[in-house]
């Protein structure tokens, strides 16, 4: 029997890690406090935890799909290591204005576009009314709402203390 399960999804820059432009490069990777807490929280709940993110630095030559899955490696074993786990990363590493003709081109799974959600939900077994996003930019809220889950959005601060309240919230009746 399949058991479905709520899901958390986050956005990576701004949300999981300060949103300095770009970030490729693990010296330049800072994460947001309470994000290791905010995941393993909801890991010990046992809801699935998602990344949606965008990366047109891939599509802009800024950095490669190597950097960047370099990066994801190294941010997930620290988090591994503050007893968080991501149960997957999905990216969309197209813009339509991008230099690389490889990833020139429209994409769904860009957001605001909700591609990479309907892909978590298709991949897993998501409980999608009980599930919702956190995001730092309308882009991401209007891809959650696109995808049928809540989105609330993250304006900074302590993540694990935002994610708490976003809960306590949202199973009050607050869908974002």
């Amino acid at each position: 029997m399949i058991v479905h399960k709520p899901a958390l999804f986050l956005d990576r820059d701004g949300v999981i890690n300060a949103d300095k432009g770009y970030v490729s490069r693990i010296e330049d990777f800072e994460f947001i406090e309470g994000a290791a807490e905010a995941i393993a929280a909801f890991n010990a709940r046992g809801w699935y935890v998602f990344v949606v993110t965008n990366q047109s630095g891939i599509a802009r030559n800024y950095y490669t799909e190597d950097d960047m899955h370099a990066l994801h490696a190294w941010m997930e074993t620290r988090l591994a290591e503050a007893g968080a786990k991501i149960d997957r990363i999905y990216y969309c590493p197209y813009h339509e204005e991008g230099e690389n003709p490889r990833y020139r081109r429209d994409s769904f799974d860009r957001k605001p576009k909700p591609g990479m959600l309907l892909r978590a939900m298709a991949d897993f077994p998501v409980k999608r009314e009980l599930s919702f996003l956190i995001g730092d930019k309308d882009a991401d809220l209007e891809a959650a709402r696109a995808a049928g889950v809540a989105g609330f959005l993250f304006t900074g601060g302590n993540l694990a203390t935002f994610a708490e309240w976003t809960l306590a919230g949202f199973e009050d009746g607050h869908r974002g």
